[in-house]
C-alpha cells in the first residue's frame, strides 16, 4: 500500500493532494459547486449528447440499409454504457480528477494531461460551432431564410454564450429539463410529420452495399452521437454524491439508445433513401418548421453547456484551490466571462469562416470522439486493475475484464485511424469537385 501512495502522488503532479476532492470543502464559501443530483446530471447529459446525434442518424440507415444501422445504434449505445461505468469507477476512486485532462495526467504523465485538455478543448468548441450551425438551420427555416446564415449564426451564439455564463451547473438544471423535453418533442413532431406525410415511391432496404469509405461515413453518426463522455468528469465533479452517477449514466444510455432507433427507423420508414443528412430539412415546410421550432431550447443549451465545458476546464486549471473558484471576486469573474467569451467567439468563427466546418467536426470526432467515448475508458480499467489492485495479481484476478478492456482500445484506436482517414479523403474530394463554398458566405 505504501508503494500505491507514493506512485499516487508522483502521478497526481500539479493537482495538489492527489486524494481530495476537487472542489474540497465547500462550507463557508460563496459559490457552491457539489450541488447536483444524479437525476439534473442525467438531464444535462442528454441535452449535450441528445441533439444533432439524434437527427443526423436516419441518413444512417439510408445509407446501409436498417439492418446494419440499427444494430450499430443499439450496440454502439450497450458499448458506450460500458464505457461509462469505467469512467464514472475511476472518478470514484480518483475524487481529484476533474477533466479528461487530470485523468490523463494520472495515466500517461504531463504529455498526457495536455493532449487530452487540449482534444477536449478542440471538441467542445467544434461540437459548440455545430450547435450554433444547428441553431442558424433552425432559425432560417422558421423565418424562410429572412436573414443572412451569418447573422442568425451571430445571433444563436450570443444567445448560447449568455447560457454558458452561470459558474456552476446547478444553475444550468432547469434548463436542462426544458432541453431534454424540447429534443424528446421535436423528435416525436418529426416522426409524425413523417408519417403524416410519406415519400411516394420511396425506397426501403435492409442492407445497402457500399465502398469501405461511405460505409464508415454512415457508421459514424452513430458512433459520435453518443459522444459525450469527455463532459462526464466535469459534471459529476459538481454531483451531491459521485457515487449516483451511474443512476444518470443509465437514464441517458437508456433514453439515448431507444430513442436513437425508434426516431432512426420512423423516419427512414416513411422518406426513404431520400432523407438528408439533417433529417427535419426532409420534412414537409409546417412540419419542419414546428420540428425546429421545439428543438431550439435544446440547440441553444446544449451549445451553451459545449461552451460552459471548456471554460470549466481552464479556469479550475489556473485557479484550483484558490478563492477565485469559491468566492465572487474580480478577477474570477473576468477570468470566467473571458473564457466564456473567447470559446463562443472562436465557436462563431469557426463556424461562419471555415467552409470546411462540417467536414472538420466529423474529423475532430473522429480524432476525439472515439477516445472520450470508447478507447480510452479501457486505460481507466486497466490502470486501476493494476495499480489498485496490487499490481499484476488485480489483472490477473479479472481476465474477462482485461479482455474487454484491451477490446476496447482497439476499438477506440479503429474508429480513430478509420474515421480520419474517411474524412481527410472527404475534405480532399471535396476541393477536387469544387462543392466548397466561400468563407462569410450566406
Amino acid at each position: 500500500m505504501e508503494e500505491l501512495k507514493k506512485d499516487s502522488d508522483v502521478e497526481s503532479g500539479s493537482l495538489t493532494n492527489a486524494k481530495d476532492d476537487v472542489f474540497g470543502n465547500e462550507e463557508g464559501h460563496q459559490i457552491h459547486y457539489k450541488t447536483l443530483s444524479w437525476q439534473f446530471v442525467s438531464l444535462l447529459m442528454i441535452a449535450e449528447i441528445v441533439s444533432n446525434g439524434l437527427l443526423s442518424l436516419p441518413s444512417a440507415l439510408a445509407t446501409v440499409g436498417i439492418f446494419p444501422a440499427v444494430f450499430l445504434i443499439v450496440f454502439l449505445g450497450i458499448f458506450a454504457l460500458f464505457t461509462a461505468k469505467l469512467l464514472v469507477d475511476f472518478k470514484l476512486n480518483h475524487p481529484e480528477v476533474h477533466s479528461m485532462g487530470d485523468a490523463g495526467l494520472i495515466i500517461f504523465g504531463p504529455v498526457g494531461r495536455e493532449v487530452l485538455s487540449l482534444g477536449t478543448l478542440i471538441f467542445s468548441i467544434f461540437a459548440a460551432g455545430s450547435e450554433l450551425v444547428s441553431g442558424q438551420q433552425a432559425l432560417s427555416a422558421l423565418s424562410n431564410n429572412g436573414l443572412c446564415s451569418i447573422y442568425f449564426v451571430l445571433i444563436f451564439a450570443l444567445a448560447s454564450f449568455c447560457v454558458s455564463l452561470p459558474r456552476t451547473l446547478s444553475n444550468l438544471t432547469w434548463l436542462g429539463l426544458g432541453s431534454a423535453l424540447s429534443i424528446l418533442i421535436a423528435g416525436l413532431v418529426g416522426m409524425i410529420g413523417a408519417g403524416a406525410n410519406p415519400v411516394p415511391d420511396r425506397i426501403i432496404q435492409a442492407t445497402v452495399p457500399q465502398t469501405f469509405n461511405q460505409a464508415f461515413l454512415a457508421i459514424t453518426n452513430p458512433v459520435f452521437a453518443y459522444a459525450g463522455h469527455f463532459m462526464f468528469f466535469i459534471l459529476i465533479s459538481e454531483m451531491k454524491r459521485p457515487q449516483d452517477a451511474m443512476k444518470a449514466a443509465y437514464v441517458l444510455q437508456g433514453f439515448a439508445t431507444v430513442f436513437y432507433a425508434v426516431f432512426a427507423v420512423v423516419v427512414y420508414v416513411y422518406i426513404g433513401s431520400t432523407v438528408q443528412s439533417f433529417s427535419l430539412l426532409s420534412l414537409p415546410p409546417i412540419w419542419a418548421k414546428v420540428a425546429f421550432g421545439l428543438a431550439l431550447p435544446n440547440f441553444l443549451i446544449g451549445g451553451g453547456l459545449y461552451i460552459h465545458v471548456p471554460a470549466k476546464l481552464v479556469f479550475v486549471r489556473l485557479f484550483r484551490r484558490s478563492n477565485h473558484v469559491h468566492s465572487h471576486t474580480y478577477l474570477g469573474w473576468i477570468t470566467w466571462i473571458g473564457l466564456c467569451f473567447t470559446g463562443t467567439a472562436v465557436a462563431f468563427i469557426f463556424a461562419v469562416a471555415v467552409p470546411i466546418f462540417s467536414f472538420l467536426i466529423g474529423l475532430t470526432a473522429a480524432l476525439f470522439a472515439s477516445w472520450y467515448t470508447y478507447g480510452i475508458a479501457g486505460f481507466f480499467y486497466l490502470h486501476d486493475a493494476y495499480h489498485l489492485g496490487g499490481g499484476k495479481k488485480g489483472l490477473r484476478e479479472h481476465p474477462w475484464m482485461v479482455l474487454a478492456s484491451l477490446l476496447t482500445i482497439v476499438a477506440g484506436a479503429f474508429m480513430c485511424v478509420a474515421g480520419t482517414y474517411v474524412f481527410i479523403k472527404l475534405i480532399v474530394d471535396a476541393y477536387a469537385t469544387g462543392v466548397i463554398s466561400k468563407p462569410f458566405s450566406c
